[in-house]
């Protein structure tokens, strides 16, 4: 093997096995935890890891400083005990978008997400409410009243076994979407 090709063998590896890789063993082993507690000292995270606390804060730094890693906050509906949780199930009306419609549901603070579906429906909708007539307040001026939907079914949450956020960071589509 010749010398350009030892390097970029060594450059390949650096990437996919360096401080900044999420596909590195340690790496994921830091994520798992401050997933658990994004507040978890650096030093208990090198006590269970068995390395040192300059490690961690090394490794943490350098995934956050190429966008790898983002440790925020985020409230769980469930936990802060909503009055209203319901998923809504929407037919976009004729000459409208599924964006346009998502968009503008999207604005709503109670909306927690909005997925373009395939299948009977064209948008799944979950909201929650602190109190049950904001839910309806929602519900009549958002969902029925509104020209943009053909059809909705409300699904009304009755008890929630497993609610698990997902964080995914912004993703540019092929086209810049």
């Amino acid at each position: 093997m010749n010398f350009a090709a030892t390097q970029r063998d060594a450059e390949r590896k650096a990437q996919t096995n360096g401080i900044k890789s999420p596909e590195n063993d340690l790496n994921r082993s830091i994520v798992a935890m401050l997933e658990k507690d994004g507040r978890m000292p650096f030093s208990e995270i090198a006590e269970a890891l068995g390395v040192s606390e300059g490690t961690i804060r090394n490794r943490v730094n350098a995934m956050k400083d190429a966008g790898m890693l983002q440790i925020v906050a985020i409230t769980d509906p469930v936990a802060a005990r909503y009055q209203a949780d319901a998923i809504v199930g929407a037919r976009i009306a004729s000459g409208h978008t599924a964006q346009s419609v998502a968009e503008r549901l999207g604005a709503d603070e109670r909306v927690v997400y909005v997925l373009w579906v395939a299948g009977r429906y064209d948008l799944m909708v979950e909201i929650v409410s602190d109190d049950r007539e904001s839910f309806l307040e929602f519900l009549e001026t958002q969902i029925h009243g509104a020209t943009d939907i053909a059809e909705a079914e409300v699904l009304l949450g009755l008890k929630n076994f497993k609610n698990q956020f997902l964080l995914k960071r912004d993703w540019e589509g092929p086209h810049g979407e």
